[in-house]
């Protein structure tokens, strides 16, 4: 899970073509130490979502559970995915160890969203960097993140708008601006509303230690139809 003071958070939603190596490599990368992110909520997340009327909520990339934990105090049923079962394990121990009926609230599920989709439709489904350095379906799996907004529900899709300033001489994949996800979403006319197209800026500690200024963007839809 991502937050300011961390790396980027979905890399780990899903990972390549769904081979049994792609998973032990999402393991092996959880494996690495007992907490790869701060374990708090997304910011884009707790901004767009605080006030909505808490109900079924899809969190894809849940990684180590910090969204959907929050989700859950806020009252939020939530099924939480991610492709690595050492990160959804995790998950659980957090959501045991928090105050409330949090745990009852969550159903954690394994999936490679590059091969399998959660079945059902959801008042709220989230994205929050929801990116992979390997071959990922991302705009597919967007595609069938919409798919499963039910009418009046909300999808939010939250992506890093470029590298971060640390690797900027690297080489890197175009990422895409909020219009381009839209585009991407191929939804018919008349049934969606824009509630939020925007990039903003937001500090992340880097490696160095010291903060630094990267460009996130937002795209926030509701779903009139369906």
């Amino acid at each position: 899970m991502t937050h300011d003071t961390h790396d980027t958070h979905g890399a780990h939603g899903t990972h390549g073509t769904g081979t049994a190596s792609e998973e032990e490599f999402w393991d092996g990368r959880y494996g690495e130490s007992e907490r790869i992110w701060s374990g708090d909520p997304n910011a884009a997340l707790v901004r767009e979502v605080s006030g909505l009327e808490p109900g079924s909520a899809l969190d894809l990339g849940c990684g180590e559970g910090g969204d959907a934990i929050w989700l859950a105090r806020q009252g939020w049923r939530v099924t939480a995915v991610d492709i690595s079962g050492v990160a959804l394990e995790r998950a659980a121990r957090h959501a045991a160890a928090t105050a409330g009926d949090v745990a009852g609230r969550i159903d954690w599920r394994r999936h490679d969203l590059a091969a399998s989709f959660p079945e059902g439709t959801f008042d709220l489904v989230s994205a929050q960097f929801l990116h992979s350095p390997g071959d990922m379906p991302r705009e597919r799996i967007l595609r069938a993140a919409a798919s499963a907004v039910a009418p009046g529900g909300v999808l939010l899709i939250v992506g890093h708008a470029g590298p971060p300033p640390w690797e900027e001489s690297g080489p890197h994949r175009s990422l895409p601006t909020p219009r381009e996800v839209l585009d991407s979403l191929e939804l018919p006319g008349g049934e969606w509303e824009v509630l939020v197209s925007e990039e903003h800026p937001r500090t992340q500690i880097g490696p160095d230690g010291r903060p630094h200024v990267r460009t996130d963007n937002t795209l926030k839809l509701r779903r009139l139809t369906g």
